[in-house]
């Protein structure tokens, strides 16, 4: 039996892009509702910038490694499955599966950073009044625009489907056949 394989990706660039455009509105909404409880004055950090820029870069590593746990965890696979890097082009540090995987752990997998370091710290910023953990929440949510575009584009695959991780988009295959 061959193997085909539906291409559900999008190029780095195209994703960065779009991955602006789904951040803004989710920056207006986070940003309205800190505001609207604590004032401006509420969102100003306190560690500073070099402190907050720091933890924000260290936050993009988290941010991989979440993926690649999830995938660990979820899909079964060993730590030589996941491939670690940064695509200079355009800028985007990545996390590759490099064997197929079933769809839920690959979204499993997509999700998790945009919810551990986005959604999560953000209500703890919001419950704590937080300026420094509202930013990173802020950085941390839109960081993870592109994953929330990978969901969108994978919307229609039927679990229980095994998907490979595309090499250098942004997306998978499905492998059907």
């Amino acid at each position: 039996m061959s193997e085909n394989k539906r291409d559900l990706s999008i190029s780095m660039a195209r994703a960065t892009v779009l991955a602006i455009f789904l951040a803004i509105p989710l920056i207006v909404i986070q940003f309205s509702l800190f505001v609207s409880l604590y004032g401006e004055k509420g969102t100003e950090p306190t560690w500073g910038v070099m402190p907050l820029i720091v933890v924000i870069i260290l936050g993009i590593i988290v941010h991989e490694l979440i993926h690649g746990v999830t995938w660990m965890i979820a899909g079964r696979k060993d730590l030589s499955a996941i491939k670690f890097g940064f695509q200079w082009k355009t800028i985007t540090p990545y996390a590759h599966l490099k064997e197929p995987i079933e769809i839920n752990a690959y979204r499993m997998g997509a999700f998790m950073p945009g919810l551990v370091l986005g959604i999560l710290v953000y209500i703890l910023s919001l419950l704590l009044a937080d300026g420094n953990l509202f930013w990173f929440s802020l950085i941390h949510t839109s960081a993870a625009g592109g994953d929330f575009l990978i969901l969108w584009l994978i919307r229609g695959v039927k679990a229980g489907s095994l998907v490979e991780d595309h090499p250098t988009n942004a997306g998978c295959y499905v492998l059907e056949g």
